[in-house]
């Protein structure tokens, strides 16, 4: 995706590190060609941003109404650098339910699953270091590894087997700089769940490679499908859970996430003391953002379903409108979060994912994001969000017909 030029240097610039240069974040950074459209008077459909509080789907109310008593009556200090205690101690009851023994001393709440992926890359990689990322996927892991000078090495998924992990792929892809493999489940951006024997398969290798297995599941109850943690395989294998509360529980611009590491795993004893080091670095977490995140476990759970439900109709409207359309209706039926991530055929004439996206936004002030950014095996695909209610996404889709047609050879 092309981008504004940078300043030329005068003589006086001060050095930037050469890490940063690797950094991006395809889906907010395309957002500036979609103001350029906006400033020219015209209404943007946005269905690049996968958060669902601008869609419509409110913090629930008891989760709100915890935040506000912990303001008023004062909770506004520092909290324990690892987080606060009873919000550990729920986060272990849910991940053990899951799957994967975990007691609140393995348990790090972060500023977003963001701060999560960092703390871990830091603590487990030196530059010049590689990780294992799935290919497509979510652009931090790219970026995170890069300024760390990292490398991050995609290994492939199988868009014709529902982007099943190619197995193969993957262990060729070790090398004696390997430092871990990441996993995100479900997908973003494809909305694939892996199934029971790629989830073993991913455990048995990593022990065999004594390799670091970090998975991050922030989409686990925002399910259509079967889903399975890969905590049930975990046994003592050297097992990470990232997970948030940013999705399920609608608490996105509230950035909190959270680390879980595997108990049984002594493996992850020099992993659990880098960890606690950094987030004593950054002092805490937000107090009151924790202290309502406890109430968000332990109290009423009906909007997941209510979520969940109306998800489901809007995919299913989605999947319904692209299969009409010649030229983007090869997609994968995506099984969870709430991504579709369809392949741009070459009869539209498009060299490039990031030419069709910024044509649709030019032609139809329609913003999805480019495929390439989420790694090169995004290539020729784009993802769009599905969090709208029916009648926006009825409008985006005749757009979009509108748009694919007039291309069509």
């Amino acid at each position: 995706m092309p981008s504004s030029p940078p300043p030329s240097p005068s003589p006086s610039s001060l050095s930037i590190s050469r890490h940063v240069a690797g950094v991006e974040y395809a889906i907010r950074d395309i957002i500036h060609y979609a103001k350029e459209q906006e400033r020219k008077g015209n209404r943007v459909i946005y269905l690049n941003i996968g958060d669902p509080v601008l869609y419509g789907f409110g913090t629930p109310k008891h989760v709100k109404d915890a935040m506000v008593r912990a303001v008023l009556e004062d909770k506004n200090y520092y909290a324990e650098s690892e987080g606060v205690r009873e919000l550990r101690e729920a986060i272990a009851e849910r991940e053990s339910a899951k799957g994967m023994h975990v007691v609140p001393e393995d348990v790090v709440v972060t500023n977003g699953v963001s701060e999560a992926l960092d703390m871990i890359i830091s603590s487990i990689a030196e530059p010049g270091d590689e990780v294992l990322v799935p290919g497509p996927c979510y652009p931090p892991y790219l970026s995170y590894a890069r300024v760390r000078g990292v490398k991050p090495v995609e290994y492939a998924t199988l868009e014709h087997e529902g982007w099943r992990i190619d197995m193969d792929d993957l262990r060729g892809k070790i090398t004696g700089k390997t430092r871990a493999i990441f996993v995100i489940n479900p997908n973003n951006p494809t909305g694939s769940i892996l199934d029971e024997h790629t989830l073993e398969a991913l455990v048995d290798t990593a022990v065999e490679h004594n390799l670091y297995l970090v998975c991050d599941e922030i989409y686990d109850r925002i399910v259509f499908d079967r889903f399975t943690s890969i905590g049930r395989y975990a046994r003592d294998a050297p097992v990470v859970i990232l997970n948030g509360f940013s999705k399920v529980y609608l608490m996105t611009g509230w950035r909190l996430g959270y680390i879980c590491l595997n108990s049984n795993a002594r493996s992850l004893d020099g992993l659990r003391a880098s960890i606690g080091k950094l987030a004593r670095l950054r002092l805490s977490a937000n107090t009151p953002a924790q202290i309502a995140a406890i109430e968000a476990l332990r109290g009423p759970q009906d909007h997941v379903d209510d979520m969940v439900s109306k998800l489901n109709a809007r995919r299913e409207y989605v999947m319904r409108r692209l299969d009409a359309m010649s030229g983007v209706n090869m997609y994968v039926k995506p099984r969870g979060a709430f991504y579709i991530f369809p392949r741009i055929d070459g009869s539209l004439g498009y060299s490039s994912d990031a030419e069709f996206v910024l044509d649709l936004l030019k032609s139809k002030n329609m913003l999805v994001v480019h495929g390439s950014g989420f790694g090169s095996m995004g290539y020729m695909h784009f993802r769009l969000v599905y969090l709208p209610s029916l009648d926006v996404l009825e409008d985006a889709m005749n757009r979009l017909e509108e748009f694919v047609g007039s291309h069509y050879r």
